[in-house]
């Protein structure tokens, strides 16, 4: 958390069935990247549905910070009136991210390319996350960096004014980092290409065609190649955010192990980059309906039915990785009431998220009675049934709101109850988290 204060314990307990409708947050990965275009458009982009969590508030003032206007009408619409590409001006001050390494990658990704400096900090998770991986590829197109040891917050970023496109294949699958180079060649003259090995969630390229810009997508020898013609006129949108399958996950698997669940989800994203976690669940054996399958601001999206179901454990290959990389926490925990154990493989990604989720992750199931066992790219999870989780035992969430929010998952179908040691990091993607929760049958106090 970028707020400082004192921590605020929960508890969660076993929850009745649950029951009703569950309406999660605008996803949050198109949030952070409607405010970023939208900037960068020429005129007024208008946004409803943005998930008004902490991450993307914090990405909003840097893009006000950058010269945009960004403003949010009485009822929730979001107005941004860009600068043009190009036309972003030198901040006055530091950029703060607080707990937002995905806003954080992206607007340095989005200066690189302009001639003037700009200071990146954020809070103390933020600033001990690598920065490397962005940085190596934005020194491509000129831009220089000035930062902690390992490129670490807070660092000066000095973007280049006379910027050259670049060619880049990612050494590893980053949405951020694709999304980082695309950023910084829309300010670049001539063609800029990505090339991913494994293919990362597209939301990138799906809104850069919405706004118009040149862009190609091709399969070939070497994986998917993502061409952009530089320094276009960005065409403002009208854009309706789909609702979060990532934050959507907490209820659905909440749903899930509670027996005699029965609640709906509306309007989750389908993206097929982003569906890891739900192909996996219903290969354990979920009850999952996607019911009035429509698309939604250039995202497919659908109704999810989710009945409370036994689980079976399964092996999780690591292509699959890619599209399900946030999911792995809550992953964990229904692996945990599955019978059998549950192989994650291809998850080293987890290791330099807003903690080292695979360690975090560890220490909190086996603390409530479940047997791990990891590698540095791995993570086992010996299932122990429907009723076989004690609980019964306090969390330590490392500032990470997925970490807290799975265990409050966990405590929902445990014998006893689940202590996490801070609830405010949920606030970064998912505000209503506690009361939707408790709307729904669970027992938080």
């Amino acid at each position: 958390m970028s707020t400082p204060g004192t921590a605020r314990p929960l508890t969660s307990r076993r929850a009745q069935p649950l029951s009703g409708t569950a309406d999660i947050p605008g996803d949050k990965s198109v949030s952070h990247r409607a405010l970023i275009f939208g900037a960068m458009a020429v005129g007024e982009t208008v946004v409803t549905g943005l998930l008004e969590g902490e991450d993307v508030l914090d990405t909003a003032k840097a893009m006000r910070a950058l010269g945009a206007e960004v403003r949010r009408d009485a009822d929730g619409t979001w107005r941004i009136n860009g600068v043009g590409t190009g036309g972003f001006s030198e901040p006055e001050d530091v950029l703060d991210h607080g707990n937002a390494g995905t806003g954080c990658r992206l607007v340095m990704g989005a200066v690189a390319t302009h001639g003037f400096a700009t200071t990146f900090t954020g809070d103390a998770s933020l600033r001990a996350r690598p920065m490397g991986r962005i940085l190596d590829p934005l020194a491509l197109f000129g831009a220089r960096a000035v930062g902690r040891s390992g490129g670490r917050l807070p660092l000066t970023l000095i973007g280049t004014g006379d910027p050259v496109p670049v060619e880049y294949t990612l050494p590893m699958p980053s949405a951020q980092v694709k999304s980082a180079v695309l950023l910084a060649g829309l300010n670049a003259p001539g063609r800029t290409t990505v090339i991913e090995p494994e293919a990362t969630r597209d939301h990138t390229e799906r809104m850069l065609r919405g706004f118009g810009a040149e862009l190609t997508i091709e399969d070939g020898a070497q994986g998917r190649v993502i061409a952009l013609t530089g320094q276009p006129e960005l065409t403002p949108c009208t854009i309706a955010v789909p609702r979060d399958p990532s934050s959507a996950a907490f209820p659905v698997v909440a749903a899930l192990l509670v027996e005699g669940s029965d609640i709906t989800v509306p309007g989750v994203s389908r993206n097929p980059t982003r569906d890891g976690l739900y192909r996996t669940l219903l290969e354990m054996g979920a009850d999952i309906a996607f019911e009035n399958e429509r698309e939604e601001g250039g995202e497919p999206v659908a109704d999810l039915r989710v009945r409370g179901s036994a689980l079976r454990g399964v092996e999780v290959p690591s292509e699959r990785a890619a599209s399900m990389i946030d999911e792995y926490p809550v992953l964990a925990v229904a692996a945990a009431f599955a019978e059998g154990a549950t192989v994650m493989r291809g998850v080293g990604e987890l290791r330099v998220k807003e903690s080292d989720r695979i360690a975090a992750m560890e220490a909190g199931l086996n603390a409530n009675g479940v047997v791990t066992a990891s590698t540095e790219d791995s993570l086992t999870v010996e299932g122990r049934g429907a009723d076989g989780v004690e609980g019964g035992a306090q969390v330590a969430t490392h500032l990470d709101h997925r970490i807290a929010m799975s265990f409050l998952v966990m405590g929902m179908a445990s014998a006893n109850p689940v202590l996490i040691d801070d609830a405010r990091p949920v606030a970064t993607s998912f505000p209503n988290f506690t009361t939707l929760m408790g709307s729904l049958g669970a027992d938080f106090a």
